[in-house]
């Protein structure tokens, strides 16, 4: 009962992200501005999805990206390749990244805390090689060029920008709302529990290595979709979108953001986002500007930003309980 009216509050949350995004485009004409949101549901998906590791699983991945990268080419491939209508190619890439995910995290979450995140940056720079030296396939270190037919599909023409922003809004809403059915359900807190001890989780009678695999398989499964939107965006794929580059911008964000707060990977995507487009066109030094922003966000607020601000809300309140 409890879990079903979480639902539909997750849900309710859902409709009104929904409805906020929906006013951006009568708001603003800026392709800019649409363009903003776009990207900020790609990298959006791809930090929440390592927050399940991270923040829920205590599994931090230096790797992340593998599937991220990997969603991003399976699909582009797969419209370039064959005829597939774009649902069926989505369907591919999210497939290919889980059955990645099964190979690598059966191998990875038998490890612990430093070995699993080495090893999963290892797989991550194995299919980076690949990306480079398989040219013929991947296009090599030029990406894979060419564009991305858009073939329209129930009614929906992505060839459209706006349509294409309501298409990536209306994805990253349905994996986050996923993501947060999920990890409010019994497999989450099951999760959380081995995060927190897995040796009692073992004493209860859980495999602690299956749950960790199945919310690895998830994982991966979900920065795939994220590297979707990004393909589509791009029409295309580049062998950044799978560097290890991209799995510390997916850390930045959750360490930015908040790990303990279910919407703070997101905030933290959208303030990496706004600084790298800032920075870029103030300095030439970009690395060593978005170097010092992310330094004094460690220095002043010690944490995430949403957790900085929970903190601060329950300090608020346990003084005037006090009182």
């Amino acid at each position: 009962m409890k879990q079903s009216s979480t639902f539909r509050s997750d849900f309710l949350w859902a409709l009104l992200a929904l409805a906020v995004l929906a006013l951006i485009p009568t708001l603003s004409s800026s392709r800019v501005l649409l363009d903003y949101v776009i990207r900020l549901a790609a990298m959006g998906i791809f930090a929440t999805s390592l927050n399940i590791l991270v923040g829920y699983g205590g599994l931090v991945s230096f790797g992340h990206a593998m599937f991220f990268g990997g969603g991003a080419y399976a699909f582009a491939l797969t419209m370039q390749k064959t005829s597939a209508p774009i649902p069926l190619a989505m369907l591919v890439a999210i497939l290919f990244c889980a059955v990645m995910g099964f190979i690598v995290g059966a191998i990875c979450v038998r490890l612990k805390e430093i070995y699993f995140s080495f090893l999963t940056l290892a797989f991550q720079m194995l299919l980076h090689s690949v990306i480079l030296t398989w040219t013929s396939l991947t296009g090599g270190d030029q990406g894979l060029t060419g564009g991305i037919p858009r073939t329209p599909f129930l009614g929906i023409n992505l060839a459209d920008h706006t349509q294409f922003y309501w298409f990536a809004c209306v994805m990253a809403v349905a994996c986050l709302l996923l993501i947060r059915t999920v990890l409010q359900s019994p497999f989450g807190y099951t999760l959380r529990m081995v995060r927190d001890s897995a040796e009692r989780a073992r004493y209860l009678g859980i495999d602690v290595w299956r749950v960790k695999l199945y919310a690895f398989i998830l994982a991966s499964s979900l920065a795939g979709a994220g590297g979707i939107i990004m393909a589509l965006f791009v029409s295309g794929a580049f062998p950044d979108f799978g560097y290890w580059t991209m799995s510390g911008e997916a850390i930045f964000m959750i360490m930015m953001g908040g790990l303990n707060i279910f919407i703070g990977p997101v905030v933290g995507a959208s303030l990496l986002l706004l600084f790298n487009d800032v920075i870029t066109r103030s300095t030439e030094f970009h690395g060593l500007a978005l170097g010092i922003v992310v330094l004094l966000f460690a220095l002043g607020f010690k944490r995430g930003i949403t957790d900085f601000v929970q903190q601060l809300f329950q300090t608020i309140k346990n003084k005037r309980d006090a009182q």
